[in-house]
Protein backbone atom coordinates (compact mmCIF):
# COMPACT_ATOMS: atom_id res chain seq x y z
CA UNK A 1 0.00 0.00 0.00
CA UNK A 2 1.19 3.41 -0.99
CA UNK A 3 1.75 6.10 1.81
CA UNK A 4 -0.71 4.24 4.90
CA UNK A 5 0.42 1.03 5.93
CA UNK A 6 -2.85 -0.04 5.91
CA UNK A 7 -2.67 -0.98 9.83
CA UNK A 8 -3.32 0.09 13.10
CA UNK A 9 -1.98 -1.63 16.77
CA UNK A 10 -4.66 -1.95 19.53
CA UNK A 11 -3.47 -2.87 22.88
CA UNK A 12 -5.13 -3.13 26.21
CA UNK A 13 -3.81 -2.90 29.00
CA UNK A 14 -6.53 -4.53 31.64
CA UNK A 15 -5.45 -7.92 29.40
CA UNK A 16 -1.66 -7.10 28.57
CA UNK A 17 -2.81 -8.10 24.65
CA UNK A 18 -2.01 -6.73 21.52
CA UNK A 19 -3.21 -6.93 18.15
CA UNK A 20 -2.43 -5.56 15.05
CA UNK A 21 -5.76 -4.96 12.81
CA UNK A 22 -6.09 -4.26 9.13
CA UNK A 23 -8.40 -0.68 8.32
CA UNK A 24 -10.11 -0.05 5.08
CA UNK A 25 -8.70 1.50 2.25
CA UNK A 26 -11.82 3.97 1.52
CA UNK A 27 -11.43 4.75 5.55
CA UNK A 28 -7.55 5.86 5.37
CA UNK A 29 -8.51 7.85 1.58
CA UNK A 30 -11.46 9.76 3.30
CA UNK A 31 -10.07 10.85 6.90
CA UNK A 32 -5.92 10.49 5.77
CA UNK A 33 -4.64 9.80 9.38
CA UNK A 34 -3.82 12.25 12.07
CA UNK A 35 -6.15 14.06 13.55
CA UNK A 36 -8.89 12.57 10.93
CA UNK A 37 -8.48 8.82 11.62
CA UNK A 38 -7.75 9.49 15.55
CA UNK A 39 -11.27 11.39 15.17
CA UNK A 40 -12.95 8.16 13.21
CA UNK A 41 -11.12 5.39 15.52
CA UNK A 42 -12.79 7.52 18.55
CA UNK A 43 -16.35 7.28 16.99
CA UNK A 44 -17.53 4.42 19.19
CA UNK A 45 -15.86 5.85 22.77
CA UNK A 46 -16.47 9.54 22.35
CA UNK A 47 -19.25 9.38 25.34
CA UNK A 48 -16.61 7.65 27.79
CA UNK A 49 -15.34 9.83 30.80
CA UNK A 50 -11.71 10.88 29.67
CA UNK A 51 -10.37 8.84 32.54
CA UNK A 52 -12.47 5.87 31.98
CA UNK A 53 -10.36 3.13 31.43
CA UNK A 54 -11.76 2.27 27.80
CA UNK A 55 -11.08 5.93 26.95
CA UNK A 56 -8.81 5.08 24.11
CA UNK A 57 -5.70 6.99 23.93
CA UNK A 58 -4.34 6.95 19.91
CA UNK A 59 -1.51 7.94 18.53
CA UNK A 60 -1.66 8.68 14.52
CA UNK A 61 0.58 9.41 11.88
CA UNK A 62 -0.29 10.49 8.34
CA UNK A 63 0.03 9.39 4.84
CA UNK A 64 2.72 11.38 4.26
CA UNK A 65 5.23 10.26 7.26
CA UNK A 66 8.14 8.04 6.41
CA UNK A 67 8.43 9.98 3.17
CA UNK A 68 9.98 13.18 2.19
CA UNK A 69 7.43 15.77 2.01
CA UNK A 70 8.60 18.72 4.28
CA UNK A 71 6.86 19.04 7.62
CA UNK A 72 5.39 15.69 7.53
CA UNK A 73 7.29 14.08 10.45
CA UNK A 74 4.80 14.91 12.56
CA UNK A 75 1.55 12.61 14.77
CA UNK A 76 -1.68 13.47 16.45
CA UNK A 77 -2.71 12.13 20.12
CA UNK A 78 -6.25 12.12 20.30
CA UNK A 79 -8.83 11.31 23.14
CA UNK A 80 -11.07 13.16 25.30
CA UNK A 81 -9.73 16.07 27.75
CA UNK A 82 -9.77 15.67 31.50
CA UNK A 83 -9.36 19.30 31.71
CA UNK A 84 -12.05 19.75 29.75
CA UNK A 85 -14.02 17.35 28.64
CA UNK A 86 -13.98 18.12 25.02
CA UNK A 87 -12.58 15.79 21.98
CA UNK A 88 -8.95 16.54 22.02
CA UNK A 89 -6.18 16.19 19.45
CA UNK A 90 -2.93 17.37 20.29
CA UNK A 91 -0.26 17.91 17.26
CA UNK A 92 3.87 16.61 17.86
CA UNK A 93 6.83 16.41 15.97
CA UNK A 94 10.08 14.37 16.78
CA UNK A 95 11.43 11.12 15.91
CA UNK A 96 8.58 9.12 17.79
CA UNK A 97 6.01 9.73 14.48
CA UNK A 98 8.59 8.20 11.97
CA UNK A 99 9.93 5.39 14.05
CA UNK A 100 5.71 4.69 14.39
CA UNK A 101 5.58 4.47 10.78
CA UNK A 102 8.59 2.44 10.62
CA UNK A 103 6.82 -0.03 13.06
CA UNK A 104 4.25 -0.96 10.50
CA UNK A 105 1.28 1.36 12.16
CA UNK A 106 -1.00 4.47 10.76
CA UNK A 107 -2.12 4.24 14.84
CA UNK A 108 -1.71 3.25 17.59
CA UNK A 109 -4.97 2.81 19.85
CA UNK A 110 -4.15 2.16 23.58
CA UNK A 111 -6.95 1.07 26.21
CA UNK A 112 -7.30 -0.14 29.76
CA UNK A 113 -5.26 0.06 32.83
CA UNK A 114 -2.01 -1.50 33.82
CA UNK A 115 -2.48 -3.26 37.04
CA UNK A 116 0.98 -2.01 37.61
CA UNK A 117 3.05 1.44 36.35
CA UNK A 118 4.34 0.09 32.68
CA UNK A 119 6.58 0.67 29.64
CA UNK A 120 4.75 -0.54 25.69
CA UNK A 121 7.88 -1.51 23.87
CA UNK A 122 7.29 -1.48 19.85
CA UNK A 123 9.68 -3.09 17.84
CA UNK A 124 10.78 -5.32 14.85
CA UNK A 125 11.03 -7.87 17.18
CA UNK A 126 7.27 -7.56 18.90
CA UNK A 127 5.49 -6.03 21.02
CA UNK A 128 5.96 -6.26 24.83
CA UNK A 129 4.22 -4.38 27.96
CA UNK A 130 7.72 -3.60 30.78
CA UNK A 131 7.39 -2.92 33.93
CA UNK A 132 7.96 0.76 34.63
CA UNK A 133 8.21 0.72 38.83
CA UNK A 134 11.94 2.15 38.85
CA UNK A 135 10.47 4.92 36.35
CA UNK A 136 7.69 6.22 37.97
CA UNK A 137 8.08 9.45 39.26
CA UNK A 138 11.35 10.24 37.23
CA UNK A 139 11.21 13.33 34.94
CA UNK A 140 10.84 13.03 30.87
CA UNK A 141 14.50 13.17 30.43
CA UNK A 142 15.61 10.48 32.82
CA UNK A 143 12.72 8.47 31.54
CA UNK A 144 13.96 8.88 27.96
CA UNK A 145 17.46 8.23 28.62
CA UNK A 146 16.53 4.89 30.19
CA UNK A 147 14.93 3.85 27.45
CA UNK A 148 16.57 5.62 24.52
CA UNK A 149 18.31 1.80 23.43
CA UNK A 150 14.75 0.93 22.47
CA UNK A 151 13.49 3.60 20.08
CA UNK A 152 12.01 7.08 20.02
CA UNK A 153 10.15 7.74 23.35
CA UNK A 154 7.08 9.15 24.29
CA UNK A 155 6.61 9.83 27.96
CA UNK A 156 4.50 11.37 31.09
CA UNK A 157 6.54 13.18 33.40
CA UNK A 158 5.14 13.22 37.41
CA UNK A 159 2.49 15.81 36.54
CA UNK A 160 0.91 12.66 34.45
CA UNK A 161 1.26 10.32 37.54
CA UNK A 162 -0.52 12.42 39.67
CA UNK A 163 -3.37 13.43 37.29
CA UNK A 164 -2.89 17.09 36.39
CA UNK A 165 -5.35 17.69 34.01
CA UNK A 166 -3.01 19.83 32.13
CA UNK A 167 -0.36 17.05 31.76
CA UNK A 168 1.26 16.57 28.52
CA UNK A 169 3.00 14.06 26.90
CA UNK A 170 6.61 14.67 26.01
CA UNK A 171 8.86 13.09 22.90
CA UNK A 172 12.18 12.66 23.42
CA UNK A 173 13.47 15.19 21.87
CA UNK A 174 11.44 17.75 23.59
CA UNK A 175 8.18 18.32 21.32
CA UNK A 176 5.20 17.56 23.22
CA UNK A 177 1.27 17.07 22.80
CA UNK A 178 0.35 19.54 25.31
CA UNK A 179 -2.72 21.07 25.01
CA UNK A 180 -6.19 19.17 26.74
CA UNK A 181 -4.50 16.88 29.66
CA UNK A 182 -3.67 14.32 27.41
CA UNK A 183 -0.57 13.26 29.82
CA UNK A 184 -3.25 12.76 32.47
CA UNK A 185 -5.23 10.03 30.50
CA UNK A 186 -1.92 8.16 29.71
CA UNK A 187 -1.12 8.62 33.57
CA UNK A 188 -4.28 7.10 34.11
CA UNK A 189 -3.66 4.09 32.69
CA UNK A 190 -0.32 3.11 34.48
CA UNK A 191 1.46 4.22 31.29
CA UNK A 192 4.98 5.56 32.09
CA UNK A 193 5.81 5.49 28.52
CA UNK A 194 5.84 4.11 24.95
CA UNK A 195 8.70 3.46 23.09
CA UNK A 196 8.95 2.19 19.45
CA UNK A 197 11.51 1.64 16.90
CA UNK A 198 11.44 -0.25 13.41
CA UNK A 199 12.69 -0.49 10.15
CA UNK A 200 10.10 -0.55 7.71
CA UNK A 201 9.79 1.90 4.95
CA UNK A 202 6.94 3.95 3.32
CA UNK A 203 6.18 2.76 -0.09
CA UNK A 204 5.44 5.95 -2.61
CA UNK A 205 3.56 5.87 -5.94
CA UNK A 206 5.48 8.16 -7.37
CA UNK A 207 8.45 9.45 -6.47
CA UNK A 208 9.31 11.77 -9.06
CA UNK A 209 6.30 13.23 -8.59
CA UNK A 210 6.45 13.74 -4.97
CA UNK A 211 10.10 14.89 -5.51
CA UNK A 212 8.92 17.66 -7.79
CA UNK A 213 6.35 18.89 -4.93
CA UNK A 214 8.72 18.90 -2.46
CA UNK A 215 10.96 20.50 -4.29
CA UNK A 216 8.04 23.15 -4.97
CA UNK A 217 7.15 23.64 -1.39
CA UNK A 218 11.17 24.36 -0.17
CA UNK A 219 10.99 27.03 -3.19
CA UNK A 220 7.98 28.20 -1.46
CA UNK A 221 8.85 28.06 2.07
CA UNK A 222 12.83 30.21 1.05
CA UNK A 223 10.12 32.56 -0.65
CA UNK A 224 8.27 33.17 2.72
CA UNK A 225 9.13 36.04 5.18
CA UNK A 226 7.31 34.78 7.94
CA UNK A 227 9.76 31.57 7.61
CA UNK A 228 12.74 31.87 5.87
CA UNK A 229 12.75 36.21 6.45
CA UNK A 230 15.31 38.10 8.71
CA UNK A 231 12.87 38.19 11.14
CA UNK A 232 11.75 34.17 10.32
CA UNK A 233 10.66 31.95 12.58
CA UNK A 234 13.38 29.40 11.04
CA UNK A 235 15.78 32.24 12.54
CA UNK A 236 14.55 33.27 15.72
CA UNK A 237 12.00 30.84 16.58
CA UNK A 238 8.29 31.78 17.24
CA UNK A 239 9.27 34.02 20.25
CA UNK A 240 10.07 36.25 17.54
CA UNK A 241 6.18 37.21 17.69
CA UNK A 242 6.88 38.74 20.97
CA UNK A 243 7.77 42.42 19.49
CA UNK A 244 5.42 42.08 16.90
CA UNK A 245 2.21 41.42 19.59
CA UNK A 246 3.98 44.11 21.91
CA UNK A 247 3.74 46.44 18.87
CA UNK A 248 -0.06 45.60 18.10
CA UNK A 249 -1.05 45.86 21.62
CA UNK A 250 -2.30 42.50 22.12
CA UNK A 251 -0.20 40.95 24.83
CA UNK A 252 -2.27 39.42 27.31
CA UNK A 253 -1.01 40.72 30.79
CA UNK A 254 -1.34 40.41 34.50
CA UNK A 255 -4.24 37.85 33.51
CA UNK A 256 -5.64 39.96 30.59
CA UNK A 257 -6.40 43.01 32.54
CA UNK A 258 -3.94 44.78 30.18
CA UNK A 259 -2.67 44.26 26.41
CA UNK A 260 0.90 45.82 26.48
CA UNK A 261 3.48 44.79 29.17
CA UNK A 262 7.06 47.19 29.02
CA UNK A 263 9.41 44.12 30.07
CA UNK A 264 8.61 41.97 27.05
CA UNK A 265 12.02 42.86 24.74
CA UNK A 266 13.38 40.86 27.72
CA UNK A 267 12.48 37.39 26.33
CA UNK A 268 12.10 38.18 22.77
CA UNK A 269 12.72 36.44 19.95
CA UNK A 270 16.47 39.03 19.38
CA UNK A 271 16.83 38.72 22.94
CA UNK A 272 16.83 35.05 23.50
CA UNK A 273 19.20 34.23 20.44
CA UNK A 274 22.02 37.38 22.08
CA UNK A 275 21.70 35.34 25.23
CA UNK A 276 21.96 31.82 24.99
CA UNK A 277 23.19 31.34 20.56
CA UNK A 278 21.01 28.91 20.40
CA UNK A 279 21.14 26.19 18.04
CA UNK A 280 18.09 24.40 15.99
CA UNK A 281 16.39 22.16 17.77
CA UNK A 282 13.18 21.61 15.22
CA UNK A 283 11.15 18.33 14.43
CA UNK A 284 13.13 15.42 12.44
CA UNK A 285 13.73 16.11 8.52
CA UNK A 286 11.66 19.77 8.97
CA UNK A 287 13.48 22.21 6.99
CA UNK A 288 12.21 25.14 8.92
CA UNK A 289 13.82 24.09 12.47
CA UNK A 290 11.60 26.44 14.43
CA UNK A 291 12.48 25.01 17.52
CA UNK A 292 15.52 26.15 19.47
CA UNK A 293 17.20 25.27 22.39
CA UNK A 294 20.81 25.54 24.07
CA UNK A 295 24.16 24.91 23.41
CA UNK A 296 23.72 22.14 25.90
CA UNK A 297 20.43 20.17 23.92
CA UNK A 298 18.31 22.73 26.92
CA UNK A 299 14.99 23.35 25.33
CA UNK A 300 13.81 26.96 24.52
CA UNK A 301 10.72 28.75 25.26
CA UNK A 302 8.61 29.44 22.28
CA UNK A 303 6.50 32.43 21.87
CA UNK A 304 3.50 31.21 24.18
CA UNK A 305 5.08 29.99 26.94
CA UNK A 306 7.09 33.04 27.10
CA UNK A 307 4.68 35.46 26.79
CA UNK A 308 2.58 34.01 29.66
CA UNK A 309 5.62 33.17 32.54
CA UNK A 310 6.32 36.53 31.09
CA UNK A 311 3.73 39.65 30.41
CA UNK A 312 0.91 37.09 31.93
CA UNK A 313 2.38 37.22 35.15
CA UNK A 314 4.41 40.04 35.24
CA UNK A 315 7.66 38.50 34.85
CA UNK A 316 10.77 40.32 32.83
CA UNK A 317 13.12 37.76 33.84
CA UNK A 318 14.65 35.31 31.17
CA UNK A 319 16.71 33.21 32.93
CA UNK A 320 13.59 32.69 35.05
CA UNK A 321 11.09 32.11 32.05
CA UNK A 322 13.62 29.50 30.59
CA UNK A 323 13.70 27.86 34.02
CA UNK A 324 9.94 27.91 34.37
CA UNK A 325 9.83 26.26 30.46
CA UNK A 326 12.18 23.85 31.28
CA UNK A 327 10.60 22.47 34.66
CA UNK A 328 7.16 21.89 32.13
CA UNK A 329 9.31 20.02 29.79
CA UNK A 330 11.10 18.02 32.15
CA UNK A 331 7.72 17.28 34.54
CA UNK A 332 5.45 17.14 31.82
CA UNK A 333 3.16 19.99 32.00
CA UNK A 334 1.20 21.97 29.78
CA UNK A 335 3.29 26.05 29.82
CA UNK A 336 0.25 27.78 28.27
CA UNK A 337 -2.39 26.05 31.01
CA UNK A 338 0.34 26.30 34.05
CA UNK A 339 1.08 29.72 33.55
CA UNK A 340 -2.35 30.94 32.99
CA UNK A 341 -3.38 29.11 36.54
CA UNK A 342 -0.84 30.90 38.15
CA UNK A 343 -2.32 34.38 37.03
CA UNK A 344 -5.43 33.89 37.57
CA UNK A 345 -4.83 32.47 40.84
CA UNK A 346 -2.71 35.43 41.33
CA UNK A 347 -4.86 37.85 40.32
CA UNK A 348 -7.34 36.63 42.64
CA UNK A 349 -4.86 36.63 45.93
CA UNK A 350 -3.90 40.04 44.78
CA UNK A 351 -0.47 39.14 44.46
CA UNK A 352 1.55 37.88 41.70
CA UNK A 353 4.48 35.06 41.45
CA UNK A 354 8.40 36.92 41.60
CA UNK A 355 10.83 35.36 38.81
CA UNK A 356 12.42 33.15 41.59
CA UNK A 357 9.08 31.90 42.65
CA UNK A 358 8.16 30.60 38.98
CA UNK A 359 10.06 27.45 39.04
CA UNK A 360 8.62 26.18 42.68
CA UNK A 361 4.85 26.73 41.89
CA UNK A 362 5.67 24.55 38.85
CA UNK A 363 6.81 21.78 41.00
CA UNK A 364 4.58 22.13 43.42
CA UNK A 365 1.61 21.83 40.87
CA UNK A 366 3.61 18.81 39.16
CA UNK A 367 3.76 17.04 42.66
CA UNK A 368 0.34 18.23 43.77
CA UNK A 369 1.88 19.92 47.09
CA UNK A 370 1.48 22.74 49.21
CA UNK A 371 -0.29 25.50 46.74
CA UNK A 372 0.31 23.21 44.14
CA UNK A 373 -2.59 21.08 44.80
CA UNK A 374 -4.82 24.16 43.93
CA UNK A 375 -2.90 24.89 41.00
CA UNK A 376 -3.34 21.35 39.22
CA UNK A 377 -6.94 22.08 39.32
CA UNK A 378 -6.40 24.35 36.22
CA UNK A 379 -7.69 28.23 36.00
CA UNK A 380 -11.39 27.48 35.71
CA UNK A 381 -11.94 24.81 38.81
CA UNK A 382 -9.30 26.90 40.91
CA UNK A 383 -11.18 29.95 40.52
CA UNK A 384 -15.07 28.63 41.07
CA UNK A 385 -13.23 26.76 44.07
CA UNK A 386 -12.22 30.66 45.42
CA UNK A 387 -15.12 32.03 44.18
CA UNK A 388 -13.84 34.33 41.58
CA UNK A 389 -14.79 31.94 38.07
CA UNK A 390 -14.73 34.77 36.18
CA UNK A 391 -11.06 35.30 36.58
CA UNK A 392 -10.27 32.21 34.56
CA UNK A 393 -9.27 33.37 31.03
CA UNK A 394 -10.51 30.36 29.94
CA UNK A 395 -12.95 28.89 26.86
CA UNK A 396 -14.87 25.22 27.33
CA UNK A 397 -11.91 25.30 30.29
CA UNK A 398 -9.17 25.59 27.91
CA UNK A 399 -6.91 28.36 29.23
CA UNK A 400 -6.45 30.89 26.29
CA UNK A 401 -2.76 31.59 24.81
CA UNK A 402 -0.89 34.44 24.74
CA UNK A 403 -2.54 36.75 21.62
CA UNK A 404 -5.04 38.99 23.48
CA UNK A 405 -8.88 38.73 21.38
CA UNK A 406 -9.67 42.31 21.64
CA UNK A 407 -6.64 42.80 19.26
CA UNK A 408 -7.64 40.56 16.46
CA UNK A 409 -11.61 40.14 15.90
CA UNK A 410 -11.04 36.60 14.24
CA UNK A 411 -9.06 35.39 17.23
CA UNK A 412 -12.07 36.07 19.53
CA UNK A 413 -14.43 33.96 17.37
CA UNK A 414 -12.06 31.39 16.55
CA UNK A 415 -11.19 31.11 20.52
CA UNK A 416 -14.90 29.78 20.42
CA UNK A 417 -15.49 27.59 17.59
CA UNK A 418 -12.81 25.61 18.56
CA UNK A 419 -13.36 21.99 19.24
CA UNK A 420 -10.99 21.79 22.12
CA UNK A 421 -11.58 25.01 23.82
CA UNK A 422 -9.78 28.48 23.89
CA UNK A 423 -7.08 27.38 21.09
CA UNK A 424 -5.13 29.65 18.69
CA UNK A 425 -3.74 26.65 16.32
CA UNK A 426 -7.19 25.27 14.77
CA UNK A 427 -8.31 28.32 12.58
CA UNK A 428 -4.75 30.71 13.40
CA UNK A 429 -6.40 33.68 12.43
CA UNK A 430 -3.45 35.68 13.59
CA UNK A 431 -2.01 34.62 10.01
CA UNK A 432 -4.07 37.10 8.14
CA UNK A 433 -5.07 39.06 10.96
CA UNK A 434 -1.18 40.12 11.77
CA UNK A 435 1.51 37.58 9.57
CA UNK A 436 -0.33 39.06 6.34
CA UNK A 437 -0.65 35.17 5.28
CA UNK A 438 -2.23 34.37 2.60
CA UNK A 439 -3.85 38.00 2.43
CA UNK A 440 -3.85 40.51 5.17
CA UNK A 441 -7.27 41.15 6.72
CA UNK A 442 -9.04 44.18 9.46
CA UNK A 443 -7.95 42.66 12.38
CA UNK A 444 -10.68 45.10 14.12
CA UNK A 445 -14.18 43.55 12.35
CA UNK A 446 -15.90 40.94 12.56
CA UNK A 447 -16.90 41.30 9.08
CA UNK A 448 -15.91 38.08 7.07
CA UNK A 449 -14.74 36.48 10.17
CA UNK A 450 -17.09 33.96 10.42
CA UNK A 451 -16.65 32.23 6.62
CA UNK A 452 -12.74 32.62 7.20
CA UNK A 453 -12.59 30.91 10.16
CA UNK A 454 -14.58 28.17 9.03
CA UNK A 455 -12.26 27.59 5.76
CA UNK A 456 -9.25 28.23 8.42
CA UNK A 457 -10.60 25.44 10.44
CA UNK A 458 -11.32 23.09 7.60
CA UNK A 459 -7.63 23.71 6.02
CA UNK A 460 -5.93 23.17 8.98
CA UNK A 461 -7.86 20.09 10.14
CA UNK A 462 -6.79 18.58 6.85
CA UNK A 463 -3.20 19.47 7.77
CA UNK A 464 -3.49 17.75 11.14
CA UNK A 465 -5.42 14.68 9.26
CA UNK A 466 -1.97 14.69 7.01
CA UNK A 467 0.05 15.44 10.29
CA UNK A 468 2.10 18.20 8.49
CA UNK A 469 2.49 21.18 10.12
CA UNK A 470 0.09 24.41 9.83
CA UNK A 471 3.66 26.39 9.71
CA UNK A 472 3.86 25.12 6.20
CA UNK A 473 0.77 27.47 5.36
CA UNK A 474 2.69 30.22 5.57
CA UNK A 475 4.76 29.69 2.65
CA UNK A 476 2.59 26.81 0.94
CA UNK A 477 -1.03 25.76 0.96
CA UNK A 478 -3.12 22.93 0.54
CA UNK A 479 -2.36 22.98 -3.28
CA UNK A 480 0.98 21.88 -3.00
CA UNK A 481 0.17 19.36 -0.54
CA UNK A 482 -2.46 17.54 -2.02
CA UNK A 483 0.54 17.27 -5.15
CA UNK A 484 2.85 15.94 -2.29
CA UNK A 485 -0.50 13.37 -1.47
CA UNK A 486 -1.25 12.55 -4.83
CA UNK A 487 2.62 11.69 -5.30
CA UNK A 488 2.82 9.62 -2.30
CA UNK A 489 -0.81 7.34 -2.55
CA UNK A 490 -1.48 7.16 -6.29
CA UNK A 491 -4.91 8.85 -5.52
CA UNK A 492 -5.99 11.94 -6.99
CA UNK A 493 -6.44 14.58 -4.19
CA UNK A 494 -7.15 18.20 -5.03
CA UNK A 495 -7.32 21.10 -2.39
CA UNK A 496 -11.06 20.93 -2.76
CA UNK A 497 -11.28 17.28 -1.49
CA UNK A 498 -8.78 17.94 1.34
CA UNK A 499 -10.94 20.96 2.71
CA UNK A 500 -13.83 18.94 2.39
CA UNK A 501 -12.30 16.22 4.55
CA UNK A 502 -11.51 18.97 6.57
CA UNK A 503 -14.71 20.00 6.98
CA UNK A 504 -16.32 16.85 8.03
CA UNK A 505 -13.41 15.90 10.82
CA UNK A 506 -14.55 19.59 12.58
CA UNK A 507 -18.23 18.32 12.03
CA UNK A 508 -17.52 15.07 14.20
CA UNK A 509 -15.75 16.84 16.16
CA UNK A 510 -18.49 19.26 17.05
CA UNK A 511 -21.33 16.14 17.09
CA UNK A 512 -18.89 14.47 19.64
CA UNK A 513 -19.04 17.67 21.98
CA UNK A 514 -22.69 18.31 21.64
CA UNK A 515 -22.91 14.86 22.64
CA UNK A 516 -21.15 15.56 25.44
CA UNK A 517 -23.62 18.65 26.56
CA UNK A 518 -21.02 21.33 24.35
CA UNK A 519 -23.54 24.56 23.40
CA UNK A 520 -23.70 27.27 22.20
CA UNK A 521 -23.43 28.36 26.18
CA UNK A 522 -19.96 27.16 26.36
CA UNK A 523 -18.57 29.08 22.99
CA UNK A 524 -18.15 32.12 24.82
CA UNK A 525 -15.04 34.41 25.76
CA UNK A 526 -15.00 35.47 29.71
CA UNK A 527 -16.76 38.67 30.59
CA UNK A 528 -13.58 40.40 30.75
CA UNK A 529 -13.48 40.68 26.87
CA UNK A 530 -16.69 42.55 26.35
CA UNK A 531 -16.56 45.08 29.11
CA UNK A 532 -13.12 46.12 30.03
CA UNK A 533 -10.62 47.65 27.24
CA UNK A 534 -7.17 46.41 26.55
CA UNK A 535 -4.00 48.70 27.15
CA UNK A 536 -4.48 51.40 23.43
CA UNK A 537 -1.23 53.48 23.17
CA UNK A 538 1.29 54.37 20.01
CA UNK A 539 -1.82 55.41 18.03
CA UNK A 540 -3.63 52.04 18.41
CA UNK A 541 -7.45 51.55 20.49
CA UNK A 542 -8.21 48.66 21.93
CA UNK A 543 -11.64 48.36 22.86
CA UNK A 544 -13.60 46.14 24.05
CA UNK A 545 -15.13 43.60 22.08
CA UNK A 546 -18.65 44.59 21.06
CA UNK A 547 -20.74 41.32 22.12
CA UNK A 548 -23.48 42.49 19.51
CA UNK A 549 -21.32 41.54 16.62
CA UNK A 550 -19.93 39.01 18.35
CA UNK A 551 -23.00 36.97 18.59
CA UNK A 552 -23.72 37.81 15.02
CA UNK A 553 -20.70 36.74 13.97
CA UNK A 554 -20.98 33.20 16.27
CA UNK A 555 -24.43 32.88 14.35
CA UNK A 556 -23.02 33.59 10.81
CA UNK A 557 -20.53 30.74 11.62
CA UNK A 558 -23.18 28.26 12.55
CA UNK A 559 -25.73 28.86 9.38
CA UNK A 560 -22.09 28.40 7.71
CA UNK A 561 -21.85 25.09 9.12
CA UNK A 562 -25.20 23.59 8.68
CA UNK A 563 -25.99 24.13 12.57
CA UNK A 564 -28.56 24.99 14.80
CA UNK A 565 -28.69 28.49 16.61
CA UNK A 566 -27.46 26.31 19.34
CA UNK A 567 -24.24 25.30 17.79
CA UNK A 568 -25.62 22.05 17.41
CA UNK A 569 -27.51 19.21 15.33
CA UNK A 570 -30.43 18.72 14.51
CA UNK A 571 -29.60 15.87 12.60
CA UNK A 572 -29.35 12.63 15.41
CA UNK A 573 -27.97 10.37 12.81
CA UNK A 574 -25.47 12.68 11.50
CA UNK A 575 -22.22 10.49 12.32
CA UNK A 576 -24.62 7.79 10.32
CA UNK A 577 -24.14 9.61 7.23
CA UNK A 578 -20.15 9.50 6.86
CA UNK A 579 -18.00 7.31 6.24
Amino acid sequence: MNGWTGTILRVDLNAGTAQRETLPTPLLEEYLGGRGLGMRLMRDHFRLAPLDPAMPLIFAVGPLCGTPAPTAARLLVVSRSPLTGTICACSAGGRFARRLKAAGLDALVITGRSQKPAVLAIGPDGITILPAGPLWGRDVPATAAALKGRGSVAAIGPAGENGVPFASIVMDEGSSADRGGLGAVMGAKNLKAVVVDGNRVTAIADPAALDKARRDVLRLFNASPVIFGPLGIAEFGTPVLVDLMAQRRMTPTGNFRATFFEGSAAYSGPAIKEAFTPRKNGCCDCPIQCRKATEQGVPLPEYETASHFGALNGVNDLQAIVAANRVCNDLGLDGISAAATIAAWSEIRGEFPTAEQLPGLLEDTALRRGAGELLALGSRRLAERLGRPELSMSVKSLELPAYDPRGAYGMALAYCTSSRGGCHLQAYPISHEILRKPVPTDRFTFSGKARIITIAEDTNAAMDSLAACKFALFGASLEEYAELLTAATGIGYSPQRLREIGRRICLTERFYNCANGFSRKDDRLPERFFSEPGTSGDGIHIPPIDRRRFEDELDKYYRIRGLNADGCFDDAGFLEKLP
